[in-house]
């Protein structure tokens, strides 16, 4: 359960060299040698357009071309918003890796895709000191890329989105955020309580029920937690998932 499933030693730091190298690693002899010649293409003259080129073609290369490609392609797409400097790209840039990273085990890598979040959404923030969403997933990136569930860290992105919360308590995905930020912290019953409300306004949210039934079964509320796993069969279609929240509502019962 998210309390403490990440537990344990600190990760050791990720460099996007190791990252590139095991990556290439895997490619034939001709996408090697293109991937090659594409990060050594930078020249004299207009460097940032050069790097620009490269780094696009090296994102699509990563993107379309191979697959389990996923951490180069978001790396050098953050680049690419970096160099852009565009509020819209460094934002979705930033969103790639957060989403990304909520579904990783690995501490190491959490971490180091946590750390390109921030980046991004700071330099986004520079742009635009004002947009919630930005503030939110800045603050969601300490969260989810805490390492080894550092408390410190996941109370300092839940301090992030608690300035937008008290601001305007009807941003769902603050309240989102925080539920899931409780979560991790321990707090169940403040994420019991905002998780709820968000699905009140988004009966369709179906992460913030499935997380519901986590962790009222985590609880020991057998009850709570077979009504919020019964309620996730309203919005799931595959007949695999459906059977294994069948199984695990029989196992409370």
């Amino acid at each position: 359960m998210p309390a403490a499933e990440n537990a344990g030693a600190e990760a050791k730091p990720i460099d996007i060299q190791d990252i590139l190298k095991a990556s290439q690693a895997k490619l034939n002899p001709s996408q090697a040698e293109y991937v090659d010649r594409l990060e050594h293409s930078v020249v004299r003259g207009d460097v940032k357009e050069q790097q620009l080129k490269a780094y696009r073609q090296l994102a699509a290369f990563w993107k379309d071309s191979v697959q389990n490609g996923f951490l180069p392609f978001a790396y050098y797409n953050g680049q690419i918003a970096k160099l852009e400097n565009s509020e819209k790209n460094l934002t979705f840039a930033a969103q790639l890796f957060l989403e990304n990273l909520r579904l990783l085990d690995d501490p190491a890598l959490k971490s180091w895709m946590a750390t390109q979040a921030k980046e991004l959404f700071k330099q986004a923030l520079q742009i635009n000191p004002d947009n919630d969403s930005s503030k939110i997933g800045l603050g969601a990136s300490y969260i989810f890329g805490s390492s080894a569930g550092n408390p410190q860290e996941v109370m300092q992105g839940i301090q992030q989105i608690l300035e937008v919360s008290r601001r305007d308590s009807t941003n769902m995905y603050a309240q989102f955020m925080l539920g899931l930020g409780g979560a991790i912290s321990g707090q169940y019953d403040k994420a019991i309580e905002r998780l709820t409300k968000v699905v009140q306004h988004q009966p369709d949210n179906l992460e913030a029920i499935m997380k519901l039934a986590e962790i009222n079964e985590h609880k020991g509320d057998k009850q709570e937690a077979v009504k919020w796993y019964e309620e996730s069969k309203k919005w799931i279609s595959d007949p695999a998932a459906l059977k294994e929240i069948n199984i695990r509502i029989k196992s409370l019962q």
